[in-house]
């Protein structure tokens, strides 16, 4: 027992949870917050706007595996926050958001109050579904130890913790909780045995895995050359199994290929994936009676896809346990099966490379010059904009778990370079690289000056077609008045630098590949203007 203030207490706990760095803002509310930092051993990131601070946040979740931290102030802070909260609830990232609420006998129906908000962890809990609202400052590591077990255990979804103001600045004789160990969540025998049989059974199996097997990416590989099944990764599952796999066959389940080999293939096996409409923009095949599938989450197992076969269960254990039931297949050895396999997976990878680069023709001297830059081991951040989602997706190859980082389910745009700030801090020995468009660009661009003081090498590169490309392309293909998507000609460039970055254009690939690499060696971000030829640019104009 010890006694401090509720804002010590909060610090106490999270460092007692392995917290080492928080994104966040400090305010008029949450001071006794930001007092307790230094002397716990909490860095501090200040990102420029709480959306940011919630996005770096979610990028060091996704990038590292351990959750990050938002804190922002009361009212308007927090929900500033609420955009990022959103996304990395559609994701499953594990970001817990922080904030002061209203003080406990605060009068029901207002007073304003400096920050007053109706019912902000109502609003919050709308969102994630979690929100904690304390009423002690002996309960806040509670709280803490409560919240870390709804983000480590389970499906990783975020959740808010409110604290009320005048319990920040109380004091108390408090008890620091240790983190609760989570329990291993394994499926029975049953279906195991069950999906075990299907394996065997199977001819032509093919292997579907989402950003849920991101911690599973060793069992994962070992099932697919244990059952000699081709690979398919969701927009989140990209890098878990490395590209450049004999079984790797693409990431992006958009194209009419995917749908071809499903129809093709008599077993999937999919992992830690929802067969969100998000992913499959042409919808989904008829899968009935051909599905083993794992996922953490009971509820999510049913949804979209039916199964099979259930195996509800932590990823990494799961596919170990399948994978050690298995029969035939695996009896002449993962070589064996990995030759049965691969010529059948070099097919699908010639025809899945072919829709890839017919869709994002227009990006792709900048994805392949993005390509030559970069190490076997970088992490991009990317963000809603076509460049991502038809040029870099399908056709930049990656070769490590959480390496790409991107909005998928909530697609918000702002997204990519306050998630590579995050990423690059949770992991400074790295090559990270933000991949954004025009108009995402300006939803965050102050954080380029938050970059700028962190002094981290960061390429950031903006890929101009002149406005929101995506909706005009829309608007046009509606027969419809064309309006509100052209954004001007902001020289993007010379915007870095006053913010103390770097900035460069880049007139060519060539060009683009010799400043990244130079951006990657620099002593502060570097932003770098490319101008997009493509339908859209040239609407633009």
């Amino acid at each position: 027992m010890a006694r401090m203030t509720g804002g010590e207490a909060l610090v106490a706990a999270l460092a007692g949870h392995g917290v080492d760095t928080i994104f966040g803002i400090p305010g008029t509310h949450n001071l006794s917050i930001y007092a307790a930092l230094d002397r716990y051993g909490v860095r501090h990131v200040s990102p420029r706007h709480e959306q940011g601070a919630g996005y770096a946040a979610d990028g060091y979740a996704r990038s590292s595996g351990r959750p990050g931290v938002c804190l922002t102030t009361t009212g308007p802070a927090i929900l500033n926050a609420a955009a990022a909260a959103a996304q990395a609830y559609s994701d499953s990232v594990p970001v817990l958001f922080v904030s002061p609420g209203m003080p406990l006998r605060h009068p029901g129906r207002g007073n304003g109050l400096l920050h007053e908000i109706k019912d902000q962890s109502g609003a919050m809990a709308a969102i994630l579904g979690r929100s904690h609202r304390v009423t002690s400052v002996e309960e806040i590591p509670l709280a803490v130890a409560q919240a870390w077990t709804d983000l480590t255990s389970g499906r990783p979804r975020p959740v808010h913790l409110e604290i009320p103001l005048d319990l920040l600045e109380e004091q108390a004789d408090v008890q620091v909780v240790a983190p609760v160990p989570a329990a291993p969540r394994v499926p029975a025998p049953e279906p195991v045995a069950a999906g075990a049989a299907a394996c065997d059974a199977a001819r032509l199996p093919v292997l579907l895995v989402g950003g849920g097997a991101a911690r599973a990416a060793g069992e994962v590989v070992a099932l697919a050359e244990a059952t000699g099944a081709p690979v398919l990764a969701t927009t989140n599952g990209k890098g878990i199994v490395p590209e450049d796999h004999p079984l790797f066959v693409g990431a992006g389940v958009q194209h009419r290929c995917v749908l071809d080999l499903l129809d093709e293939s008599d077993l999937v096996i999919a992992v830690g994936t929802e067969f969100a409409p998000a992913d499959w923009w042409l919808g989904l095949p008829d899968l009935t009676g051909k599905v083993v599938r794992v996922d953490i989450d009971p509820a999510a197992i049913v949804t979209n896809v039916v199964p099979a076969v259930s195996l509800v269960g932590d990823a990494a254990r799961t596919v170990r346990a399948l994978r050690e039931r298995l029969g035939g297949a695996a009896a002449d050895g993962p070589q064996q099966a990995e030759r049965d396999g691969t010529g059948r997976a070099a097919r699908w990878r010639e025809r899945h490379r072919e829709a890839a680069r017919a869709e994002g023709g227009p990006w792709l001297e900048i994805v392949d010059a993005i390509a030559e830059a970069l190490p076997r081991d970088a992490i991009v951040a990317g963000d809603s904009a076509m460049a991502c989602y038809y040029g870099a997706l399908s056709n930049l190859p990656l070769h490590r778990p959480g390496a790409f980082l991107y909005p998928t389910g909530a697609g918000t745009l702002g997204f990519g370079l306050p998630a590579g700030i995050g990423a690059k801090i949770a992991h400074p020995d790295t090559a990270v690289i933000v991949l954004q468009g025009d108009g995402g660009t300006m939803f965050t661009v102050p954080e380029l000056a938050a970059a700028a003081e962190l002094g981290i090498a960061l390429p950031v590169v903006v890929v101009d077609n002149g406005g929101y490309g995506e909706i005009r392309n829309e608007m046009a293909d509606r027969d419809e008045p064309v309006h509100a998507v052209a954004l001007g000609r902001p020289d993007f460039p010379a915007l870095a630098r006053s913010m103390g970055c770097h900035g460069v254009g880049a007139a060519d690939p060539a060009a683009l590949t010799r400043e990244i690499k130079a951006a990657l060696e620099a002593d502060r971000p570097t932003l770098i203007h490319v101008r997009e030829d493509s339908r859209a640019a040239r609407g633009m104009t």
